[in-house]
């Protein structure tokens, strides 16, 4: 069977509700000035610390929340009806596959942080650990965006890539955006693991 070029795939992917994220400004990668020289291992570090946070994140979030949530948590946090980005890639996929679906991912993530961060903030603002938690996670993830965006521009010269974006929570009750925080944070400890495994060994020195 053919081979469908890669930024083919990427314009098939776009649908109307996708955000386009813009790697950096301008008509291609700079080539030079944008990547640290320990990019790959910084890299590996960030997922690192994501994958081995993730959990304790969800388990303070819930405890949070308070009730139903933190008796409740697998059907009121079941994530099965919120839209989280497909991550299908595995080890045995291209590295370049791979990078653009951890770009995916962890754009998403990122602005879903956000949304997060900011109803805690409204509804939980005496939750010093957790909001701290929230923005550290968010502060890992921005660098982890900046380091995959430096990888794809210069082992590949991708500088755009699709990314489809959850719903704000916006206007929702309290308990919605509770129940929101929890689906995508639950989710996020599901993908996480997976994603660190898949990425880690295309980071690895070589």
């Amino acid at each position: 069977t053919g081979v469908v070029p890669f930024v083919a795939l990427l314009l098939l992917q776009r649908r109307p509700v996708a955000g386009r994220a813009l790697l950096v400004s301008g008509s291609g990668c700079p080539s030079h000035g944008l990547c640290r020289s320990n990019v790959q291992e910084q890299t590996r570090r960030q997922v690192a610390v994501l994958n081995a946070t993730a959990q304790e994140l969800f388990s303070l979030y819930l405890k949070c929340q308070g009730e139903p949530f933190s008796s409740e948590s697998d059907k009121l946090c079941n994530p099965a009806g919120i839209f989280f980005p497909a991550f299908r890639v595995n080890r045995t996929s291209e590295r370049k596959e791979v990078m653009v679906a951890m770009y995916k991912l962890f754009a998403f993530l990122n602005a879903s942080l956000g949304n997060i961060t900011r109803d805690q903030e409204e509804l939980n603002p005496m939750a010093k650990e957790l909001l701290e938690r929230l923005h550290n996670t968010t502060k890992t993830t921005r660098g982890l965006i900046s380091n995959l965006t430096c990888l794809l521009c210069k082992n590949y010269n991708i500088f755009q890539v699709d990314v489809r974006y959850g719903d704000s929570s916006k206007g929702k009750s309290a308990f919605k955006k509770k129940q929101q925080g929890c689906q995508v944070l639950r989710k996020y400890v599901q993908v996480i693991g997976q994603a660190a495994r898949v990425l880690l060994p295309h980071l690895s020195p070589s």
